[in-house]
């Protein structure tokens, strides 16, 4: 058996980041009554909020700006959309975010099914994700995921982000496994597996949304069970 060791990324690769997080934003969004404070169409909201997401965290991952502005900036900036200029709001709304997030449930198709394949299989499987502690944590449990994962390495206990080296070195520390027998499967091309290629490990890209890949993985996947193939 090539590989020992498995290391998934937990956002949008197995925990179904995207309804999780707009399942969230239906309930802030009614909580704070924001149809009062004129945003007639939560799509509209939802769309602006994952615009301002979506590069608020390109530039987390790259060192520009740390976890508490990527937090509350990316609800200030979809407020501002609005012609909201609420403060206050923002920050109510990110705290809301983060506390109710990681209470929803919903994976991706196949999760359960291959998780339990894997550990049938005797790999050890561990998770390096690039979100914070706390949260990965609930999240698991929420999702009643954490019995498959020996370890859980996050860029909050590492000090270092995906793709830089440093966070797979610390990951290959605290498993005991190294690059030869080791592979990380992610659904982000620049994360993932940049981050794979960068220590020399081989990889596993989820493409869920059938996308071109620019960067090289040693395998590529469009669902869950077709890692059956791989293991």
């Amino acid at each position: 058996m090539k590989y020992q060791h498995i290391f998934f990324d937990l956002d949008h690769t197995i925990w179904d980041f995207e309804a999780n997080a707009k399942a969230t934003l239906l309930d802030l969004y009614a909580q704070h009554r924001l149809t009062d404070r004129g945003i007639e169409s939560f799509p509209l909201f939802f769309e602006r909020y994952s615009y301002h997401n979506e590069r608020l965290w390109d530039r987390y991952t790259k060192g520009f700006i740390k976890q508490d502005e990527l937090r509350w900036k990316r609800m200030w900036l979809a407020l501002l959309d609005f012609k909201i200029a609420d403060e206050m709001l923002s920050h109510q709304m990110a705290v809301g975010f983060l506390e109710q997030l990681p209470l929803k449930n919903a994976v991706f198709p196949y999760t359960i099914e291959i998780l339990n394949y894997l550990t049938a299989k005797n790999y050890q499987l561990h998770l390096i994700t690039n979100g914070f502690e706390a949260v990965q944590q609930k999240k698991l449990y929420n999702a009643q995921l954490q019995g498959f994962f020996q370890k859980v390495i996050t860029s909050e206990v590492s000090n270092s982000l995906k793709p830089n080296k440093e966070i797979f070195l610390f990951a290959m520390e605290q498993t005991g496994a190294r690059v030869e027998n080791s592979i990380m499967i992610g659904d982000n091309l620049d994360a993932d597996i940049q981050g794979a290629i960068n220590v020399g490990m081989d990889s596993v890209f989820v493409n869920h949304l059938g996308i071109q890949p620019h960067i090289p993985s040693t395998y590529m996947v469009h669902h869950l069970q077709q890692l059956e193939s791989i293991f």
